[in-house]
């Protein structure tokens, strides 16, 4: 029998439908929260004064484009490939690690 399992991210402020997961740092301790496009804006922008006026001290940026960066376009090439191999992938959101690894590995990436 085949079992297949789902993650669905939730807004930890609003509990609704989560889009991403927010990673930041404070004091020395590093904390994740998953939140809605809107509410991720919102938190980006209530810390924005803040940051502003910080220096930067070491991670990597993760907003944006690099070169070889995945783009909307790719996301919609992995979930037409998922669907063709059998799994089940929304139609928006995030798209699991399993599934990119696996088209990853189909497409010798």
């Amino acid at each position: 029998m085949a079992r297949k399992t789902y993650v669905e991210l939730v807004d930890d402020l609003s509990g609704d439908k989560a889009d991403e997961t927010v990673s930041f740092a404070l004091d020395g301790v590093a904390y994740e929260i998953d939140l809605s496009s809107e509410n991720a804006e919102k938190f980006r922008a209530e810390l924005g004064a803040w940051i502003d006026k910080a220096r930067r001290v070491g991670g990597r940026r993760t907003r944006g484009a690099a070169s070889g960066a995945r783009t909307g376009n790719d996301s919609s090439k992995i979930r037409e490939w998922a669907r063709e191999a059998g799994y089940e992938v929304p139609d928006r959101g995030r798209i699991s690690g399993t599934i990119r690894k696996a088209y990853e590995e189909a497409h010798g990436e």
